[in-house]
This record gives C-alpha cells, structure tokens and sequence, in this order.
C-alpha cells in the first residue's frame, strides 16, 4: 500500500529526530542512539496527540510526558528543541557536556519541558503513576459534572529494562487497581537490553502481566504511523489504565547496526550515520539537518499549546465554575499560615511517632492540598488522617507494602503542582525507598518521608528491623534533612520548619515514649538544626544528641555537675541543618573550648565532624525489651557519664542523684 502525504510527512519528521539523536550522541561520544532511533515514529504520532504549550511548561492541565527509560533523553531533548522549548539547537550540539542544558540523563528543573528526573530504570514508571493519581485527586476535588478543569493524559515511555525492575511492578498494580483511566504507558519493545537479547534473562508475558493488574492492553507496530494513531486514539476513552505494547526495532534506520545492541549504548560511527542519511535523503555530510517543512509542523505545538491553555482559562471564567476555582486556589496556593499546630507542653511523655500523626492531621485539616498515608502501616506509623477519606475522594493514600513505588509516586505527586504529599513506613524499611529518596534530593522534591520505629528502641522485633546505618546514609544525601526529634514540642517545630524548606525530608520517629522536655528552649533555633538546651558557665564539655538519647545525656550532665565537670547539652533535631550554619553560629552552639560527646543509638559516624568521641552502635541490634537494649549497648545515663569522664580525664565514680530533674 502506497503511503499517504501524511504519512510521508511523519516518516520524515521520524528521520529527523533520529539523525538528530545519532549526531548527539557522536559529536558527545556518549550516549544512547538505539532508544530515540526506535521510538522516533512513536513520538512523532505522539507529537501530535499531546496537549502541552512550549511558552508555559507550567500549565497545570497540560498532558504530562515521562521519559522513564531516562538514557533515551537524545529523544527528549530533540523533541523539546523541535517543539519550540528554551532548548536550543546549540544545547543539542552540548549533549553531555559540562554545564549544558542537555545532561546524559533528564533532570528536572535543569532543563525546560522535563517533567521530573529520570534515569534509574524503573523510577519513571512509578512517576506516570504519581502524576496520575495526582491528577484523579485533584479532578475529584475542582471538577463538576458540567465543567472539568482537570482533564489531561500522563503518557510515559518505557522499555524492557524498566518493566523487569520491580518498582514497576509495584507501581503498576496500584495503577491498576485504582483505575487510573488517565494513564498511558506507551512500552518500547524491542527486545534488546545492553547484554543482547531480552530473551538470555526474561521470558514473560507482558499482556497477561498487565491484564493481571487491570490494565487494557494494546498492540501495535512501533513504526506503522496509522497503527500508532489508533491505538492513541483509543486511549482517550478507556476506563482504566492502558498499556500500549509497541514492537520496535533499536535502532531504526541505522544500517547494519539496526535491530542489534550495539546501537544501545555508544555512538554509531560516522560511516553507519552518513550511509542511513543518505538513504532517507537527508545530506550525509552534513550534521543536526531539520528541514524547514519538518520544524514547522513541530513547531506547530507553540500555537496549539498557547490556544489550548486560553481555552482553559476560558472554561475557569465561566460563572457556574466559581466554587471549582476557589477549590482549585486552594489547592495551588497553600496557606501554612492557617495551621493550628498541636500544644503539647502539658503532655508530660509522647512517642514522637503519635504527636506527629497530631501534627499531620493539623496541617491536612488546614491545607487541603496535604494528603499521603503509608505502606500498610498506618497504625503503627500513626499517619491516618481523620475523617478526611481515601483516594480519590478523599486524602489517605493506601500504598500497600509498595515502599519503593511509594516514595517515587509521592515524588510525582510532589511536582504536580495541587498536591503536597507524605509518606510512611519503619524507618528500616526505607532502604526500600533510598533510590527515589536520591533522586528527591537531586532535584529539591519536598517530599515528606515519615520514618517510625526509629532505632534500638523498636525492641522484640529485634536486629532485623531496627534501623543502625540508614540516618547515616540519609544524612549524607547533599539537600536531604533528616529529622529525629527529641520530643513531641521540638516535633512540631520540625515541621514548621520543614513546610518552608523545598527540599525533601525525613521525619525519624519513636516508637517508645519520650518526655516532653521542660528547660526554656528557643525554638526558634530549630530552624538551625541544633541549639543548647541547657547551658553551664565555664563549660569544659559539650554532650550532643538527636531523639530519645537527649534526655539521659541531660541526666548525665547533671551526674558531670556533681563530679565538678561543667557541661552543656546540645539537641540536635537536623543535623544536615547545623551543618548549613556559619562558623558563628555552630561555635555558640558546640563551644570549641570544650570536649565534645555526642550520642546516638545508631552509626552516627557523622558526627564526627564536631565531636572528639561518639557514643554509637557499633553493631546491629537485638532482639528484647527496649529498656533492656539501650543498657546493653550503653545508651544509659551512667555510660554517658563515664565516657565524659574520660575524654577530659575525669575520675568517674557512681553518683546517686536520684531522679535528675531537667
């Protein structure tokens, strides 16, 4: 059969995004050519399909694009340029290079269009299903049955490598069950992963997969133009999520090299990328061609995207729509200042973990736009909140034991722009979560990650679930701020702080009960991630802690008093935050005259930095009452004691103060 005008057209526009991704990745040396080669009908046919506006990345009903195989962003950044974004075709020339717009891999907010960071494999997919559920609540709350204002597909690209990570099969099935109508995973596959053939590895059947977890399953020729447009057409009716299987070939249009993992990783040569050009008619000698005709069909997407956000805006003046746009503010422009925080200066012990769940109910009874829940914990983690409904409706989120999906859907949900997520699970299940937790740092997502159960203190369950190393390995991610307060008052003011921060944060939390502490504190110095507690005059000791070990580091210093030894106890909520502080400020805090200790029940190596000695574990933990834990690992107040006197050649001896009021 002849092909039409059209589709003429489309095979033209496929060949220019190809040679363009062929001669980025050649001029780079680097890079990925076989994915944006392969996919390059599919995102022509796309092209035309999505609803976006290159002049405002922004629109919040614009259809969202997900790259999740990230190392195909020679094909993101070829289509940015073609559509008309702030990515020029001087920054296609940089692809890789030292502080270009065009990195290896798509971050966001680097680069104008990029909906969110992508990369890892896997991570993407749970993204799409972020911004799908993102999307269904936020239709729930600002649609009406006359007007919708929310209306907008979540495509992703993916591959063969992001459907074997198990993230994706987390994500997906949740998809599936809620029924996200609006989500569209287009699956590149063609069969090839970087060690050769799909089949030395994997041999499922993705259809009966995917029917499985509730999605509609469709096929078609990754490169039959017509195929790909009625199968897109098709999605815009379903009622539950869809995956469109496309059988591709790597590498299209490459010659020799077509169809081979070869063309996965490395540049194709200049020879392979001359003869394909010449073949299609485009000049072989000549680097990043595109043709007139072909960039004023792309471009097309300005004058599209400009006419479809100024319907919008329309559809938001009409006067039944008054009640939908003040939900709609709310959601986009949340008050902080309306919270009603919990006082809990009468309460005279609270696990950290219950007056945070107070404190996550106060701030989603006053910010409609809060929403999460947990990983089939909320009862433990304390994180339902109240009389507020499930999703879609309603704003408790049941993630199911999905802790990896969990932190990259609430990532999604993050940059969406009507909704402010949290998280939840044990704090030593998140080494579930830690690589949606880095990509949170990398690009500044505030994600709320509530992390219970958060040491020894966990008790009978023993070493297998309670948390050693996992502050430390937080607490070293660049823009992430662990949070461990020390009692429920210095919980709330975490948290006032943290609303303010764009940044991702963890809330480390207690089981056990921790008293409220009663010496004057400034909370204000919270926001400074340590402050002194209680200070002596002629200090020549300083004891750090975070958490449930402040207060026999308290008692300690009053056993210290007696034996003449002079020393102010610092809390430390944030350690990621004091390290942020000048010079000045840490000195008043950690007196560089005076020895100092610092206590943690975990590795808390970390704090070496302003420490001389750290009283940590250095071992994994056990299985008993938790009393009897922190004895046997020294977290009590005589060892404190002891170890103090050591460090500034103290005698110590036994003092019997008996309960030291602090």
């Amino acid at each position: 059969m002849a092909m039409t005008e059209q589709n003429k057209m489309r095979k033209k526009m496929a060949n220019t995004i190809r040679f363009l991704a062929a001669d980025m990745v050649q001029k780079a040396n680097s890079g990925h050519p076989g994915a944006p080669m392969g996919l390059a009908d599919i995102a022509v046919v796309l092209s035309e399909k999505l609803s976006h506006n290159p002049k405002n990345p922004k629109w919040l009903n614009r259809d969202r694009l997900v790259f999740s195989g990230g190392h195909a962003s020679a094909l993101i950044y070829s289509l940015l340029h073609l559509w008309g974004y702030d990515v020029s075709l001087n920054d296609l020339k940089e692809f890789r290079q030292l502080d270009s717009k065009t990195p290896g891999h798509p971050e966001y907010g680097h680069t104008d269009g990029i909906e969110i960071t992508t990369g890892p494999l896997g991570q993407g997919v749970a993204n799409a299903v972020g911004f799908a559920m993102a999307e269904a609540f936020t239709a729930n709350q600002v649609n009406s049955e006359t007007c919708e204002l929310i209306d907008h597909k979540v495509y992703c690209l993916c591959g063969d490598g992001d459907l074997q990570e198990g993230i994706s099969y987390e994500a997906c099935a949740l998809a599936g069950h809620l029924g996200l109508k609006d989500l569209v995973l287009i699956y590149d596959s063609n069969s090839i992963t970087i060690e050769g053939d799909t089949s030395i590895a994997w041999s499922e059947d993705v259809e009966k997969r995917f029917e499985a977890q509730n999605w509609n399953v469709l096929k078609v020729n990754g490169h039959c133009y017509d195929e790909i447009e009625k199968v897109l057409d098709a999605t815009k009716t379903a009622t539950k999520p869809t995956i469109i299987i496309a059988n591709t070939i790597i590498g299209k249009g490459a010659g020799e090299l077509e169809g081979t993992h070869h063309t996965h990783g490395a540049p194709l040569g200049d020879k392979i990328i001359a003869e394909s050009k010449e073949k299609e008619g485009f000049d072989p000698e000549k680097t990043f061609q595109i043709p007139e005709d072909v960039l004023l069909r792309f471009r097309c997407a300005l004058e599209n995207g400009e006419l479809a956000e100024k319907e919008w805006i329309h559809r938001q003046k009409e006067a039944p729509l008054v009640e939908q746009n003040v939900a709609l503010e709310k959601l986009l422009n949340p008050d902080f200042s309306a919270i009603e925080f919990p006082d809990f200066s009468d309460a005279p012990e609270v696990a950290t973990r219950d007056s945070n769940g107070k404190i996550l109910n106060a701030i989603a009874t006053a910010v409609p736009a809060f929403l999460g829940g947990s990983a089939d914990l909320a009862p433990s983690n304390k994180t339902e909140l109240k009389d507020l409904g499930d999703f879609p409706k309603g704003r408790n989120l049941h993630f199911g034991i999905r802790e990896h999906s969990m932190a990259a859907i609430t990532n999604a949900m993050a940059l969406y722009g009507t909704t402010i997520p949290f998280n939840a699970t044990f704090f030593v299940f998140s080494d579930y979560m830690k690589p949606a937790a880095r990509i949170a740092a990398l690009t500044k997502i505030q994600n709320f990650f509530v992390w219970t159960h958060d040491s020894i203190g966990v008790g009978e369950d023993g070493p297998t679930h309670e948390p050693i190393e996992q502050i430390s390995q937080f607490r070293a991610l660049p823009n992430f701020y662990v949070w461990r307060p020390a009692d429920a008052t210095e919980n709330v003011e975490a948290w006032r702080t943290a609303l303010e921060i764009k940044a991702p944060h963890g809330f480390v939390l207690s089981r056990q009960k921790l008293k409220t502490l009663k010496p004057k504190r400034d909370f204000g110095e919270v926001s400074k991630g340590a402050y002194i507690v209680k200070q002596r005059k002629d200090a020549t000791m300083t004891l750090m802690a975070s958490g449930s070990e402040l207060m026999p580091c308290l008692q300690a210093a009053c056993h210290l008093d007696a034996l003449g030894v002079k020393a102010n106890v610092v809390s430390v909520p944030c350690l990621d935050l004091f390290n942020e502080q000048d010079k000045a400020y840490k000195e008043t805090v950690v007196d560089p005259s005076t020895k100092v200790l610092a206590v943690e029940a975990a590795t808390a190596t970390e704090y070496y930095r302003y420490a001389d000695d750290v009283l940590g574990m250095e071992s994994f933990g056990a299985s008993a009452p938790a009393n009897l834990l922190f004895e046997k690992f020294g977290f009590t107040v005589q060892n404190i004691t002891k170890r103090a006197c050591d460090l500034v050649d103290a005698e110590y001896r036994h003092v019997d103060l008996g309960v030291c009021k602090v």
